[in-house]
């Protein structure tokens, strides 16, 4: 075939792209596994995270056996459904779904003889979808830590929920007023406590400029929350072992 033809240019055109593709599509493939394996890791580190421990991903699923005695797959009415993997809820999907039929993820840990409740979170920042988890003493009532994510939130504004000194001013907060009822925590910008040493205000000091994140954060920890309420309100609850 003439190399200078036309038809000798789109044959080879067409059989590199083949190639890459092909190339490309192996490659995927087999990392696949490798890819979901970190995924995997990283949650529990961000689980682990919310209760002080921290870890590498080698480190990650030795200590989260340790410490996380429980999974536990919520319905709408605090009961557990032990048909349903906890761990691999996946909120995206699950709140597609109507109320009646999702599952909410709640993890049980341990640590030095006290017990907290973790609880994962799913809201919308300003560009994209945010997430985290929140961690309960035993009062089910006192943040222990809080971990927070985004997908596209901008840098060095509503990013900075990610940020450890954000995260840190919700320790120790209350999600229950005096009275016993649900109020969550609200990122506030005309909080009259900036150091956050109040910590039956249910507020925490917002991050200048990320008024929307902000928002977001506030909304999603008193939406989530609400689904547990049937469980965090009874004394006595059913465990279910992961070990």
């Amino acid at each position: 075939m003439n190399r200078d033809s036309n038809a000798y240019t789109f044959l080879f055109a067409t059989l590199m792209v083949l190639v890459v593709a092909s190339a490309l599509a192996f490659t995927a493939s087999s990392l696949k596994d490798l890819q979901n394996a970190n995924v995997r890791k990283e949650k529990m580190q961000n689980i682990l995270a919310t209760i002080g421990i921290e870890t590498d991903r080698e480190e990650a699923e030795k200590l989260y056996r340790k410490y996380i005695t429980a999974e536990l797959s919520l319905t709408q009415s605090g009961a557990v459904d032990s048909e349903v993997a906890a761990f691999e809820i996946k909120l995206n999907n699950e709140l597609k779904k109507p109320v009646s039929e999702q599952r909410f993820p709640m993890y049980e840990a341990e640590v030095d003889g006290q017990k907290f409740f973790i609880i994962p979170l799913r809201g919308a920042g300003l560009w994209n979808a945010i997430w985290g988890y929140i961690a309960l003493e035993e009062d089910k009532n006192t943040i222990k830590g809080a971990v927070f994510d985004h997908t596209g939130e901008t840098a060095g504004l509503g990013a900075e929920i990610t940020q450890q000194w954000f995260q840190d001013r919700f320790l120790g907060e209350k999600v229950f007023d005096a009275n016993g009822n649900l109020v969550g925590i609200n990122v506030s910008k005309t909080n009259n406590d900036p150091k956050d040493l109040d910590k039956d205000d249910h507020e925490v000091d917002a991050i200048s400029g990320a008024t929307i994140t902000g928002d977001g954060v506030t909304d999603m920890i008193i939406e989530r929350l609400t689904h547990y309420l049937p469980y965090l309100q009874t004394n006595e609850n059913t465990v279910a072992s992961n070990n």
